[in-house]
């Protein structure tokens, strides 16, 4: 017998999380009986449960990690190609003041016109490199968040052995969980302990 595990998801982490998740039987003795014993308020083993995906995006300590150090690349880029885009928006405005005013021979307005042209496209390029940079950080922070997610969720119930875990989304419409008994909500305890797992993990690389 497989077990599955269906994830919905936000659209920012939509493409990095698999819908269904399969692992092996539970066994009855050993970790899922002492689990079970070990909390009245958990739900029981076989239980279809949720979790609130905001809350644990929002409260998971690595997710804001991550956030924090790609928000300062992506700050960085930006600032970087603001500088070059407004060297080259005054560079364009002197040139077309010494036209204006008669400054320059035609034939050296000409080269000089080339030259801006040149210095804009190379400019565009730049700016659509540095945009597929942004993208790719942000989607790589993604694929880390989703993953050290996905990887817990799949240990964290060979422990508990719920037959489902489902999760909400959203404010006003808690898809696909609209109504459900609050005992079945394992939102903390994933928290908690993915906020544990990520403690002894950045631990190890500091």
């Amino acid at each position: 017998m497989k077990r599955f595990f269906l994830i919905g998801l936000p659209a920012s982490l939509a493409l990095a999380f698999s819908l269904f998740f399969t692992t092996g039987c539970m066994n009855s003795s050993g970790g899922n009986s002492q689990a079970a014993a070990d909390s009245t308020a958990r739900a029981a083993q076989g239980a279809i449960v949720y979790f609130d995906f905001d809350r644990v995006a929002a409260e998971y300590d690595m997710a804001n990690d991550l956030r924090s150090v790609v928000e300062a690349k992506v700050n960085s880029i930006n600032q970087e190609v603001k500088r070059r885009g407004e060297k080259l928006e005054r560079d364009q405005k002197a040139f077309q003041e010494k036209v204006n005013k008669g400054l320059m021979t035609q034939s050296t307005a000409e080269v000089q016109y080339r030259k801006l042209q040149e210095q804009q496209y190379e400019f565009q390029k730049y700016a659509e490199k540095k945009q597929r940079e942004i993208a790719e950080e942000q989607q790589v922070m993604t694929n880390q968040i989703a993953d050290a997610i996905n990887t817990f969720i799949l240990a964290f119930n060979e422990q508990y052995g719920y037959a489902m875990i489902l999760t909400t989304q959203g404010d006003l419409l808690k898809a696909p969980v609209v109504v459900a008994d609050p005992s079945l909500d394992i939102t903390d305890d994933l928290i908690e302990g993915l906020n544990a797992e990520y403690v002894k993990t950045k631990g190890k690389n500091e």
